[in-house]
This record gives structure tokens, C-alpha cells and sequence, in this order.
């Protein structure tokens, strides 16, 4: 039953009633799993460039001269890299009681934010980290650590802490990103853009920093920062309901909306003014000495993807002239089923006209070129080819909660997987008239998940959108790129930092 004080909420955060009671529908229903046809390797939906291929793509790239934007999803807290020190911060033991907690002390010294935290316990307690633990107060270092009275690291969002260390001092994750977008992602007039979806309560101290660092690196460079922020839009929330599906209330009877996932971010980057968009997560960066991975193959990336782009461009505007036989039909045909993977039986029994529109709603959609790495036993998504609703079979990018891992054949699919998803994309985000994709249109519905959640004792489901790479991006033309281990670099953990590939 839908109250007054309901449609004043909803009326606030932009969401219809039609949408919540859809939410609702699709909680009780839930989602299917999605249909597997194989899963993607080296030579079957995954392109390995050779020494040529790799120099043609980066040629390509550097003569490339659209608009460009760096896009990086960066409002995610830190608060999971310090799991084990919230709990021994929390917990009885006054000294080191696991392995993590005694490496995250024994490699302290290599820590980026080491001098920082020893002022903040000097300033807290009278006395820096040598002192404090030479007396057992190991765990006074950790809240120093993570409390709002010293670095506040349990609450900041890892955009904001220090990652690695250099002889002028310590870079944030942020810092390493307009680093980067220099070295790949700069325009011909030397302006560099990057994009960062952040939460609107670290809004301001993004800000702050942007305004502090900003300017001594593009004169570095030798470049200009254009550095703009958005925030995840409140009509993106979704309804959380009780296990029985009814819609969940809070102890004052209010509902209960939580964001509804990365996924949501597609409308964030639909916002985008550019033709061309690379999207990387916040924490995978790594210190100058170890860029020259990471730059070559984004330009490799972006090179392929302006390649294919203009091949699908050159073949609409032939389709849209009228003037094409069947021979050029079946070159766009071998162009989609060979080097954009995606294929249909039936094509086979089209008719010129029919085929003709097949091909148009092939060419004509956001375009993304995906680096893949082999897989290391990392969690999370995975390269797929997998049907899709009209009964096409293309590379898609799954999670495992996407598939029924009840089935023999598709868990022994998921299991056998070669390669991880780093999340390292380059996006196409205008047609070829160089008009803005609207991308909520190329999203697979089917593809978000429910998840189990609890909020003040008691259990409640909520409703996570098609993930941001996965089923929001599902109807995009999408490329497989094999690309080194050495440009996936992520911090999940804290000690993670203490790895040769996040020290000097």
C-alpha cells in the first residue's frame, strides 16, 4: 500500500511508482540465468595481437584526433582493504594474532602512507609507530589508521589514500589516474580529461585535491587537466523488499531505496561528451616505473577500437546510400561474425533486405574494445560468448551469479575459463553521424541479480541493475583483447600495497 509520505520520497529521488512496483515484480520473480555457449579463449573470441598488430593499433591510436575522456568509477569506500585490522582493532588481543595483521605490521615501513600515520600518532598519543608497538600498542596504531581522529582511512574511498611512494612523496590512486590520462588519453590540443564517479560526501575533498596536484602535473606533462565529477543519480536507487517480495520499512514505516550497483554508472556515462571513453577502476594503478604496460596497451586498445569503428562506420554509410550488392553484404557479414564475433544461424536464410537490417542493427550500436588477462585465480567476471534475446551469440563479459552453476556443462564453462575481466575498456559512444548514443537502450533488463542483505537486525533482498560492463553494456558490439597480467594491478586488501608492483 503506498502511502503519502512514499510519493513524496519517490517524487524526491525521481523514481515512478510504475518503477517501484516493476522493482518490486522483479524481486519476486528474480532473474534467469543466461544461456553459454562457450566460454571465451585465445583464438575463440579473444584476439591475441601479434608484434604487427600491436604497432598498427598504436599508430592508429596516436593519429587519432576525437574528443576523449578517461572514466573512472571511484566512489567505492576503502573500508573492505582493512577488514583484518578493523578486527583486530575491535578484538582483545594486543599484539598481531593472524598472518595479515603481522605482515601489515612487519612490511609497515614500505606502507606510501607510513610517514603520515606516524605523525598522526604522534600528534594522537605523544609517541610514532616505533614507540607504540615497541609497547605493545599495535592496535592504537591501526585506529590511528582508520579513525576520523588520525587518517580516517576506514571511511575514505581509495581514491583519496596514499598507494605509492615516490622521492617527492606519496600519490593517490586519483594522482596516478590524471597520470596517466596524460600519457594515453591526451587530446591533440594537450588537454587531458578524466571523469570520476564519486559519493557526494567525499565530493569536496576529490575537489580539493584535483585543485592542489592538478596544476603541478600538467606542467609535468606538459598538458591541461579537464577533471569533472558526478555522483550516482538517486533515480538509479532501487526498492529493497522483505523476503516475501512486500516492500521493506524502516523503523520510522519509511521505505527503504539502496543504490542499485556500478551498473547504474551507465547513465553517468552516457553524460559523457566524447567519441571515445576509456574506463579503468580506481585501484588498479601502478607507480611510473612500472607504466610503460599500461600505456602501450591502452593505446593498443583504443587503436583496435578506432580500426573497427571506422570499418563499421565505412559499411553504414553504404548501407544508408543504397548503392551495396550481395558481395558487399556478405563483406559486412564476415565483418560481424569475424571481427566483431558476433553471429546468427538464421542469417543464412536472410534475404538481401532483411540481411541489409540485420547488419544495420549490428554496426549501428556502441562499440567497446575489453583487454582481457589470463586467468590467476582472481574473483569475479569472466569472458563469454553467450546467446542474447534475439538469438545472437556475442563475447559478453558474465559474473558467476549470471550463471546456474546447478548445470553440469556451464559450471564446467565457468571453471574452465582462461581468462579474468580487469575491467580495462575502451568505449565508442557516438554513431557515425557523430550523434550521442542513447546507451539505456542497450541494456539487457535480464541481467541484473538479487542479493541478501540485512538492515538493523533483519533480512531484507535487494535489487542490484545490470552490472556496469556486464548487462548494461550487453548490447554493444564488443571486442576481446588478450592483454599482459602486468596491467592488472588491483589493491582488495591493504597489504596488498606491500606487492613489487605498488612499490618503488
Amino acid at each position: 500500500m503506498i502511502q503519502e509520505n512514499d510519493r513524496l520520497l519517490l517524487q524526491q529521488k525521481g523514481i515512478s511508482v510504475q518503477q517501484m512496483e516493476a522493482q518490486l515484480r522483479q524481486i519476486q520473480a528474480g532473474f534467469p540465468f543466461l544461456e553459454l555457449h562457450a566460454a571465451a579463449a585465445a583464438g575463440r573470441g579473444i584476439f591475441v595481437p601479434d608484434a604487427g598488430d600491436e604497432e598498427a593499433a598504436v599508430a592508429a591510436w596516436e593519429s587519432y584526433s576525437g574528443q576523449v575522456v578517461k572514466f573512472v568509477p571511484a566512489s567505492g569506500a576503502a573500508s573492505r582493504m582493512f577488514k583484518e585490522l578493523f578486527a583486530f582493532a575491535g578484538g582483545d588481543s594486543a599484539l598481531p594474532a593472524t598472518e595479515v595483521v603481522r605482515l601489515f605490521f612487519e612490511r609497515l615501513g614500505d606502507a606510501p602512507f607510513c610517514d603520515a600515520l606516524d605523525e598522526a600518532c604522534r600528534r594522537i598519543y605523544g609517541a610514532g609507530i616505533g614507540e607504540l608497538t615497541a609497547s605493545a600498542r599495535h592496535r592504537d596504531v591501526v585506529c590511528a589508521l582508520l579513525s576520523a581522529e588520525g587518517l580516517n582511512y576506514g571511511a575514505l574511498p581509495k581514491g583519496l589514500l596514499k598507494f605509492h611512494r615516490y622521492a617527492s612523496g606519496a600519490r593517490t590512486p586519483l594522482e596516478e589516474h590524471l597520470v596517466e590520462g596524460a600519457l594515453y588519453a591526451r587530446r591533440p590540443d594537450g588537454t587531458v580529461s578524466v571523469h570520476f564517479t564519486v559519493s557526494p560526501e567525499h565530493r569536496p575533498l576529490f575537489g580539493q585535491l584535483v585543485a592542489e596536484v592538478a596544476p603541478r602535473y600538467a606542467q609535468e606533462f606538459g598538458c591541461r587537466f579537464e577533471v569533472s565529477f558526478s555522483e550516482q543519480k538517486a533515480s538509479t536507487d532501487t526498492v529493497a523488499a522483505n523476503p516475501d517480495g512486500t516492500p521493506f520499512r524502516q523503523a520510522d514505516g519509511s521505505l527503504l531505496f539502496r543504490p542499485g550497483g556500478h551498473g547504474a554508472l551507465i547513465e553517468n556515462l552516457g553524460e559523457i561528451d566524447a567519441d571515445i571513453v576509456f574506463v579503468k577502476n580506481i585501484d588498479n594503478v601502478v607507480p611510473d616505473g612500472r607504466k610503460a604496460d599500461t600505456v602501450r596497451y591502452k593505446k593498443l586498445l583504443a587503436g583496435m577500437l578506432v580500426s573497427l569503428q571506422r570499418k563499421a562506420f565505412a559499411y553504414l554509410e553504404r548501407l544508408d546510400s543504397g548503392c551495396y550488392s550481395r558481395e558487399d553484404l556478405m563483406e559486412m557479414l564476415t565483418f560481424v561474425q569475424k571481427q566483431l564475433c558476433t553471429k546468427n544461424p538464421t542469417t543464412k536464410t536472410l534475404e538481401d533486405t532483411e540481411l541489409a537490417i540485420y547488419l544495420r542493427s549490428k554496426l549501428d550500436r556502441p562499440m567497446r574494445v575489453c583487454g582481457m588477462v589470463r586467468n590467476v585465480g582472481e574473483p569475479g567476471g569472466g569472458p563469454f560468448l553467450a546467446y542474447n534475446a534475439d538469438g545472437t551469440i556475442s563475447p559478453q563479459i558474465l559474473e558467476s551469479s549470471q550463471i546456474d552453476m546447478a548445470d553440469e556443462a556451464r559450471r564446467a564453462m565457468f571453471e574452465q575459463g582462461t581468462h579474468f575481466n580487469p575491467v580495462d575498456l575502451v568505449c565508442a559512444l557516438r554513431d557515425y553521424k557523430g550523434r550521442p548514443f542513447d546507451l539505456k537502450k542497450h541494456v539487457d533488463p535480464r541481467t541484473g541479480f538479487i542479493s541478501q542483505k540485512s538492515k538493523d537486525g533483519r533480512e531484507l533482498l535487494a535489487l542490484e541493475l545490470p552490472g556496469l560492463w556486464n548487462g548494461a553494456m550487453a548490447d554493444w558490439s564488443t571486442v576481446f583483447i588478450e592483454v599482459p597480467l602486468s596491467t592488472f594491478n588491483p589493491v582488495k586488501t591493504v597489504n596488498d600495497l606491500y606487492r613489487p608492483e605498488h612499490q618503488p
